[in-house]
């Protein structure tokens, strides 16, 4: 049987021609490899140079090798974050004509690294809760998209670190099976094959001594079961919201907060019986908020307040006709970009919040905290009346009755006791 390349890209097979196909992939000559990181696998695996590709090439059956590049290039369609498939070589044989497995060839993903190489310096525990975190993350957008992994692992993803972000990517499809919808007895069953999986690895790296003594592998393990969950209630919980939907979003976005996610992407669908919004979690690292929010609008603020401006300007991108969702090419001609919203936000609902606030009256506050104040203010108001205010209706109110208590030195914040014969003074529920 001839030598036979199965490629995504037509440029592919002749840069691939020059790797040495007659020689059993674990024997390849040193000058073909690139030296890096490999996680434990069950095939040979290699890293390669062609041209100026670094490709992962992994010899396995023709037939699983063929359908593994088939589930990568489904995952690739759907947006989900997975190694890239390149090609598919069979027909292989050495130099006496004996035949040699088929390989799998997928683009190396740059800046990732295995979970053993991660942990060749003992992680702090907080680190690796980010990491629980990105896995949960990645685990429920497969099911979402109906894949089935059939064997959720450390050692079958990848971790990237990307602008202060945690994501976790797919590296091994071999088990895996996609499916229009997933049953629940599906999703428990991958679950379940993680917990034990991750709980193994990490007793591994605990006999190895590249654990930190106060994490419990067994109780990792579990965790991941906990976030999924609470995140998979969260994103596949379905609402409609009425016209007036700004307070109900918000109220969306502070739960996934509250789980420890941020909102990588928002999309609102319109109907005439209300909007539905659904979002794509992200896993960040401390100064994410920071640098995201000084890189689109210039404004520069603490991490906590940054975090809940991006949130504001996030939904109001959401509303916004001519918003392209984050991660996603093209759109409708005419789309703005990200960035071109944000000026815009600046511009027309930023700036004009916080001016409409008397220098006067806001003292020595900084711009961001005292736009971070009126959110809050918002926020509470509209818990109070079940609805969204907006953000007018909260700056008067803030600027008659928040103000002058702040500058006569009396508590201002949401559980502060108010006077109970204004009726836009009442005391006001903590925040759920």
């Amino acid at each position: 049987m001839a030598l036979q390349i199965s490629a995504t890209n037509p440029e592919h097979p002749a840069l691939l021609l020059e790797l040495p196909w007659q020689v059993p992939l674990e024997e390849w000559p040193d000058h073909h490899l690139v030296p890096l990181p490999r996680g434990i696998s069950r095939h040979v695996v290699r890293y390669a140079r062609a041209g100026d590709e670094v490709v992962a090439v992994k010899e396995l059956a023709e037939r699983p090798a063929v359908r593994e590049y088939e589930l990568l290039l489904g995952l690739d369609r759907l947006g989900i974050p997975a190694v890239d498939p390149l090609a598919v070589v069979t027909g292989r044989t050495d130099a006496a004509g004996e035949p040699l497995e088929s390989v799998l060839i997928t683009r190396h993903l740059g800046g990732s690294q295995p979970y053993r190489s991660m942990f060749e310096t003992t992680m702090r525990p907080a680190t690796m809760h980010r990491l629980m975190d990105a896995l949960a993350v990645l685990l429920v957008r497969l099911h979402l998209a109906g894949f089935a992994w059939g064997d959720c692992s450390l050692s079958n993803t990848l971790f990237r670190r990307d602008a202060g972000a945690y994501a976790a990517y797919l590296v091994d499809a071999e088990t895996g099976d996609l499916h229009p919808q997933l049953s629940t007895g599906q999703r428990e069953y991958d679950l379940d094959l993680a917990r034990v999986n991750i709980s193994g690895e990490l007793l591994d790296l605990e006999a190895a001594g590249a654990l930190h003594p106060s994490v419990d592998p067994v109780e990792f393990g579990a965790e991941i079961c906990a976030r999924y969950r609470s995140l998979w209630q969260e994103l596949t919980r379905t609402s409609v919201y009425p016209a007036g939907k700004y307070h109900y979003i918000d109220r969306r976005v502070r739960r996934l907060n509250d789980l420890g996610f941020d909102v990588a992407e928002m999309q609102i669908a319109h109907s005439s019986d209300g909007d539905t919004v659904t979002f794509v979690p992200k896993v960040v690292d401390a100064g994410h908020h920071q640098r995201q929010l000084l890189r689109l609008t210039g404004l520069d603020t603490e991490e906590n307040q940054a975090r809940r401006l991006l949130n504001d300007l996030e939904s109001w991108m959401a509303t916004q006709d001519d918003h392209t969702p984050a991660g996603r090419p093209g759109g409708a001609a005419g789309s703005a970009r990200p960035e071109v919203l944000a000026h815009r936000w600046v511009r027309d609902v930023f700036r004009p919040t916080v001016r409409a606030v008397p220098p006067a009256l806001r003292g020595p506050m900084d711009p961001a905290e005292l736009y971070h104040e009126i959110l809050e203010h918002r926020w509470f108001l509209s818990e109070r009346a079940e609805h969204d205010i907006g953000l007018d209706t909260a700056v008067e109110d803030y600027v008659r009755t928040i103000v002058p208590r702040a500058r006569e030195g009396r508590p201002t914040g949401p559980s502060a006791a108010r006077d109970p014969a204004e009726p836009h003074t009442r005391p006001v529920p903590e925040r759920r």
